[in-house]
């Protein structure tokens, strides 16, 4: 294994059910309404390493699953993403994604948010195809929480009220609620056991916290191409993100007034933004949230003892590394 781990294993391994998932997304992103597929194909050029259908597909396959319910699952997956994608970019009022324009800078709000809703149907109708009352449960419960995470996270910005316990409960609903239902459809489908059904969950859940609290770091201590969106998005947004939050509590009075002036009253400019990542250095909370992505990295580790050995849960492994050691 590498240091910085690899999603290379997993990628191989998923080769040709992925094929068809990027096959289906085509075909499902179809619409005689030209700007669906429009706005669709463009993201669905913009790159990206599709993780989240990949851990469908892998979290069915480790069992010997045969069919083609997970390339389904995997697509709905991918669509739930790309909607909350579209749908987070009007709301941050975001104008870079993947290193690209985001959909909304060139088409606009209204139908950026309106194709989300697009992808969004489309991908019940997977689920609904699938047949599968667990798994529909599962992805439509996520898709709630999902929602949910959106509009905790909206009130929670600008507040230097907020708590580490209430980042962690907006980024275990915002993101690692898709990482964790994506990877407990397979096995829902695969027909294994509960046990390791609750494995695949655990895994889906502390692998997308430890992504989150990685990309949060890296918006204060990496770069536009390994983010693929400005450095200091966050900041300029006024999101309170655990590196935030530590800074702040391990400050002192200069330090928290200088929070509260940039975050809540919007003075983050570029000479704000450069006093802010010396004051988290100082304090090394950059360094202490990805010791917090560690952790959970830990726990998705544990998660994964559960499962079978072999080629798939390896390969799981290394992307649980590949997360965490994008700050390296």
């Amino acid at each position: 294994m590498t240091v910085a781990g690899s999603v290379e294993p997993l990628l191989k391994l998923t080769a040709d059910a992925m094929n068809e998932v990027n096959e289906l997304i085509l075909s499902k992103a179809g619409s005689d309404v030209e700007l669906i597929p429009e706005i669709s194909n463009y993201l669905v050029t913009a790159g990206g390493k599709r993780l989240r259908p990949m851990l469908t597909i892998a979290s069915a396959s480790i069992f010997g699953y045969r069919g083609d319910d997970h390339v389904k699952l995997a697509t709905a997956v991918e669509f739930m993403h790309t909607a909350t994608l579209l749908h987070d970019d009007v709301v941050d009022e975001s104008d870079m994604r993947r290193s690209r324009a985001t959909a909304r800078r060139i088409w606009g709000n209204q139908a950026s948010v309106l194709v989300g809703d697009f992808l969004l149907g489309q991908a019940f109708r997977l689920m609904v195809d699938v047949g599968s009352l667990a798994a529909l449960d599962v992805l439509s419960t996520a898709a709630s929480v999902i929602a949910e995470g959106e509009v905790w996270q909206l009130s929670a910005a600008r507040s230097m009220e907020t708590t580490k316990r209430d980042y962690e409960a907006v980024i275990r609903a915002k993101t690692a609620a898709l990482f964790s239902s994506a990877a407990e459809v397979g096995p829902i489908i695969a027909g294994a056991n509960e046990r390791e059904r609750l494995a695949f969950r655990q895994y889906g859940d502390a692998l997308g916290m430890a992504f989150q609290l990685v990309d949060d770091a890296l918006d204060y201590g990496g770069s536009a191409a390994t983010l693929g969106k400005n450095v200091g998005d966050d900041f300029r947004e006024g999101k309170v993100t655990l590196p935030v939050i530590l800074a702040y509590q391990g400050g002192n009075d200069e330090d928290r007034a200088f929070w509260r002036a940039a975050i809540e009253q919007g003075q983050n400019d570029e000479a704000a933004l450069a006093s802010a990542i010396e004051r988290l250095e100082r304090t090394s909370a950059v360094e202490k949230t990805v010791e917090e992505a560690r952790l959970y990295g830990d726990k998705a580790r544990t998660a994964l003892s559960e499962l079978p050995a072999g080629q798939w849960r390896d390969a799981l492994d290394e992307v649980i590394s590949f997360c965490i050691g994008r700050v390296v």
